[in-house]
């Protein structure tokens, strides 16, 4: 049987895996950061209208610049911004990728601040952008001083910053966006995919983009709009960097179906959102009992818990896999991380992960 090693792949792409979770059918799945919430019934009824309508067209191309997406987009986003100024993709993996397409490439460089999303470095390769990572500060923070010095050192083309960090949750400043900003020669992607769960009044990275042309703020429907199914990613960025990803689209890359869909859910975005503040409360109920427990929960701004303390990690796991519960492993010593979930799932993960507390070993 052909193997890839037999094939002519690319040199660079040779040893390396695909990006994937475990996808196994568990009562309890906590494990890709998904929201577990239903779409409301009223609201799923409004989506299947306008995709059935949809449909009666589908012997026409879509609209190639998705005009009426990107209207409600703007709409939702606010901050002053217009349709001149939002891009939108097949999930947000999909915007970043027409980025380093369009910004970086062979003889270009983006960096990020490990540990982050693992798709960065996928995106890079896939592009022939080199890859560089540089270090967080304790606890998984970033600060100002850190990212600049990062950013001085290595000089690339294109910075990726996740606010809040995913596989950590940790929060990430506007003071440290900024300095990156300022401090970077190329283009600068805030990457706000769990902005929604972030703490009340927490600002958002678009509040900088006026005057700052190579500052872009990347983000998804996938998390909050429990729309994860749908592939719907977007950006917010100066004309002209829209004008560049056009350059690197496919031609109609966003189907009729998409598009219809997206509408509805955004026609409702008060009520999609609506469970934003249970989902926000139960992963402090997460925090706080992990911490009683004796484990060590990161600073989360996000619909996860990434926490510490754990003595095998893979034991535990495959342990709670074993009842039912699918979480995460992802490669950082002593670590797990657990999406939150409904109250019924995260009560069903706690009572779980109880029996491996390190209070429990020591007592």
């Amino acid at each position: 049987m052909t193997s890839l090693d037999d094939l002519p792949i690319r040199d660079d792409l040779r040893g390396r895996t695909p990006y994937g979770a475990p996808q196994k059918s568990v009562p309890v799945a906590l494990n890709v950061n998904e929201n577990t919430h239903p779409i409301p019934e009223d609201v799923a009824h409004d989506i299947v209208a306008r995709v059935a309508a949809a449909i009666l067209s589908l012997n026409r191309y879509p609209d190639r610049e998705f005009t009426a997406l990107r209207r409600a987009l703007a709409d939702y986003l606010g901050h002053g911004l217009d349709i001149d100024r939002i891009w939108a993709a097949n999930g947000s993996n999909e915007v970043l990728q027409h980025i380093l397409q369009a910004f970086g490439g062979p003889g270009r460089s983006a960096l990020g601040f490990a540990p982050t999303y693992s798709m960065y470095g996928l995106l890079a390769s896939g592009t022939g952008t080199e890859w560089i990572t540089a270090e967080r500060d304790d606890e998984f923070e970033l600060s100002p001083e850190t990212a600049v010095a990062a950013v001085r050192e290595h000089d690339p083309d294109v910075v990726l910053l996740c606010a809040p960090n995913n596989p950590t949750g940790t929060p990430l400043s506007l003071e440290t966006i900024i300095a990156v900003a300022d401090a970077a020669r190329g283009i600068v992607v805030v990457d706000e995919a769990y902005i929604e769960f972030a703490d009340p009044g927490t600002p958002s990275a678009l509040t900088l983009l006026e005057g700052r042309p190579r500052l872009l703020v990347s983000r998804t429907m996938s998390k909050a709009f429990a729309f994860a199914g749908a592939r719907v990613g977007y950006l917010a960025a100066d004309p002209a960097i829209i004008d560049a990803l056009r350059l690197v689209r496919l031609p109609y890359h966003l189907s009729a179906l998409t598009q219809a869909a997206a509408l509805g859910a955004l026609a409702h975005s008060d009520e999609m959102l609506a469970m934003v503040g249970e989902i926000r409360a139960q992963r402090e109920r997460i925090s706080t009992e992990l911490a009683r427990l004796g484990f060590h929960p990161y600073r989360s701004g996000s619909n996860f818990v990434l926490f510490g303390g754990v003595d095998d990690p893979h034991a535990v796991f495959q342990a709670l896999l074993d009842r039912g519960i699918l979480i995460r492993e992802i490669g950082l010593t002593g670590c797990l991380r657990v999406t939150a979930g409904t109250e019924a799932e995260t009560s069903a993960f706690l009572e779980a992960i109880a029996v491996f507390a390190p209070a429990a070993a020591g007592s």
